[in-house]
């Protein structure tokens, strides 16, 4: 059984084909990319999967069960977290804080616990910060726990975005575009880190990424969108040779 599975799905909106019945299946710990020119539908794709925009068409299924029709909430519990391509941090908030919130769906304190404060909520507090302390030390920002997000740098900020995914504990883990704005030397490290957490998380990881480089290099298998529809499925080296996947997207980079 494919840890995920998209059969024919679909996404309309109004005249538009934004996704036109893709189908592929991602396994258990693969590193598996998702790749096209801009507009290919690739993040539509993403939302698809995390609930963010439904279905038109087609079904999505996660460890043999269907999401389509569940809230990005329910589906983050089954064990998908995600990034953006426009990052969403809690601006104003500290890096620990940012870390600690994703980290609610796990909690067991209610409305009570939190006003007496009572055993069970002071035991889940300090778990919850040790764990966000531990991921900010992991991808290197446990030194400015307590600064704002809004004061990170841009590849700081995406960092800080992989951290509070991984403080939700997802058996699967989207990046979108995970190395944009960062230079080559900071992409070679983006891959061994993103290696690193698949081995550590023991993760299945699902990737956008327009650096062909890093995308060829890291990745397990790709699949290639272009208006919409999947016009490759293979191995880096298969995909790189294809000439649908040259003309429409290698040929340009």
């Amino acid at each position: 059984m494919s840890m995920l599975e998209a059969v024919r799905v679909t996404r309309n909106f109004g005249g538009l084909c934004a996704v036109n019945a893709v189908s592929f299946a991602v396994e258990q710990g693969e590193i598996f990319g998702l790749i096209g020119p801009n507009g290919a539908g690739k993040t539509t794709l993403f939302n698809l999967v995390t609930g963010l925009t439904e279905v038109s068409d087609g079904v999505v299924n996660f460890q043999g069960a269907r999401l389509s029709g569940l809230k990005p909430h329910q589906i983050a519990a089954k064990g998908i977290a995600r990034t953006f391509q426009n990052i969403r941090l809690f601006a104003n908030l500290s890096a620990l804080e940012n870390v600690m919130i994703s980290q609610h769906i796990h909690t067991r304190a209610n409305v009570f616990d939190s006003i007496l404060g009572t055993p069970r909520m002071r035991r889940e507090e300090k778990m919850v910060r040790e764990k966000a302390m531990s991921l900010l030390e992991l991808v290197g920002l446990a030194d400015r726990a307590d600064d704002q997000a809004r004061n990170f740098s841009y590849g700081d900020q995406r960092r800080l975005e992989i951290a509070r995914a991984l403080a939700l504990e997802p058996t699967m883990l989207l990046l979108d575009e995970p190395g944009a704005g960062m230079n080559t030397n900071e992409k070679a490290a983006l891959s061994d880190f993103i290696r690193q957490i698949r081995q550590q998380f023991d993760l299945t990881i699902l990737l956008i990424e327009h650096h062909v480089p890093l995308v060829m290099g890291l990745c397990d298998r790709i699949a290639v969108l272009h208006f919409g529809q999947l016009i490759a499925l293979g191995v880096p080296q298969d995909v790189q040779r294809d000439p649908a996947v040259i003309e429409a997207y290698l040929g340009d980079t």
